[in-house]
């Protein structure tokens, strides 16, 4: 049986959706990060206050895109995950 995700590997879950993607409405994440909307929207709070991420409004569409910083927090957190895996942990 497959390991419920860590807290962290949740958010890099959904700022690697956002990456790849330039701007993905709330409906995209939940369904390509496997979350519920209930459980999504503390995760989208926190990355918002911590600016890994910002909210668009487009014609009524609230849209998500990941910020600068979203993008270097990601290539350090796979960096680490790289690392610590080399050493079998």
């Amino acid at each position: 049986m497959k390991q419920k995700r860590t807290r962290l590997e949740v958010i890099r879950d959904i700022l690697d959706i956002l990456q790849k993607n330039k701007q993905v409405k709330i409906t995209h994440l939940i369904y390509k990060a496997n979350l519920s909307n209930n459980s999504i929207k503390p995760y989208l709070g926190e990355l918002l206050k911590k600016s890994l991420l910002e909210e668009i409004i487009i014609d009524e569409k609230r849209l998500f895109k990941i910020t600068t910083k979203g993008n270097e927090f990601l290539q350090e957190f796979n960096k680490i995950k790289i690392f610590s895996e080399s050493y079998g942990l």
